[in-house]
């Protein structure tokens, strides 16, 4: 009896049952392209100032790039989804980077401020609004920004009629008061060498004065600086580049400047400003947004100082502006 074999074809090798597999070449795609958004997400965030303003880019991302933080959503996202331990190891760049850039201006004042003085004549706080000529609503910001105790008023975008309306809604609480163009100061203490302050646009939309407090002369400069466009910001430019020239010819050892600079604190037109002067954190934290009203998310008005300790720094509504009001107490 014969037996007839018939020749084995070689079996293909395949994975174990119940498993596929899959080309990962999708997971790398993902993670590879995680890796080189997140660095350039790095990049925007420590160079921001140094991308070219062409077309408005520069001023929409000063104005814009502490919210780039939030990019770290979708990035972390597409981590996961790659399963690449690189991607999310890429992802935390950014993190750190807004971290160092960011975090330290987002802690509340209140967890180092030193407690405000008591004794009569050794603080300052001052209020400032820009209150929208158009709201009509000035003399009941000025009454909501008085009731607030502050002992200087600082109000910008005022028109032709303004400062006399005001002037007599805050006369009994505050005697002293200088104006001229669209700005305007009300203060409980004296109000010496008031002048305005030409930066170069032809036309008033700043102030310079001394304020007499118990304490001594704090030199205080309200400005209400040129609008900022995309593609349009050289007259803004101009002022805060002029502001920054003026300050270090004041021979005051306290010194203010406060108003409606239209700059973000991350906007390189502000760099020469925050070279001389210092703007204290929230005291309830984050940036302290004050436009538009109704959805704050960019800070455009400031109080920046040299020579006092901030001990409060916080904003309000007053009126129906279009800026929420910013109020600041100083030790002197």
């Amino acid at each position: 009896m014969s037996f007839l074999s018939t020749p084995t074809r070689p079996v293909p090798l395949s994975a174990p049952e119940g498993r596929t597999v899959e080309p990962r070449r999708g997971s790398t795609t993902l993670g590879i392209t995680t890796v080189i958004l997140s660095l350039v997400l790095v990049g925007l965030l420590v160079f921001h100032t140094a991308v070219p303003d062409i077309a408005g880019v520069g001023l929409v991302l000063d104005t814009a790039i502490p919210w780039f933080g939030l990019l770290v959503a979708p990035l972390a996202l597409l981590a996961l989804l790659s399963r690449r331990r690189r991607a999310w190891l890429a992802v935390l760049a950014p993190i750190a980077a807004w971290a160092l850039l960011f975090g330290p201006s987002v802690v509340p004042l209140s967890w180092s401020a030193v407690p405000p003085s008591t004794a009569e004549g050794t603080s300052l706080t001052v209020a400032s609004q820009n209150i929208e000529a158009t709201s009509g609503t000035g003399s009941q910001s000025a009454t909501t920004l008085a009731a607030t105790g502050a002992d200087v008023i600082a109000l910008e975008e005022m028109t032709s009629t303004d400062f006399d309306t005001i002037s007599s809604t805050l006369a009994s609480a505050y005697p002293y008061s200088y104006g001229v163009g669209t700005v305007g100061l009300w203060s409980k203490y004296p109000v010496l060498n008031a002048q305005p302050l030409n930066l170069g646009l032809g036309w008033n939309r700043a102030l310079a004065a001394d304020l007499q407090t118990p304490q001594g002369l704090v030199s205080i400069y309200v400005i209400h600086a040129a609008s900022a466009r995309p593609g349009d910001v050289s007259a803004r430019d101009s002022m805060l580049s002029a502001l920054a020239t003026t300050l270090p010819r004041d021979e005051n050892n306290r010194v203010i400047a406060v108003g409606d600079f239209n700059a973000a604190s991350t906007d390189r037109a502000m760099a020469g400003i925050e070279s001389q002067l210092a703007e204290s954190n929230q005291s309830e934290g984050m940036f302290g947004s004050t436009w538009p009203t109704p959805l704050p998310l960019t800070r455009l008005d400031h109080l920046l100082q040299r020579g006092m300790t901030v001990t409060s720094n916080t904003t309000l509504s007053a009126g129906d502006s279009d800026h929420r009001a910013i109020l600041t107490s100083m030790n002197l």
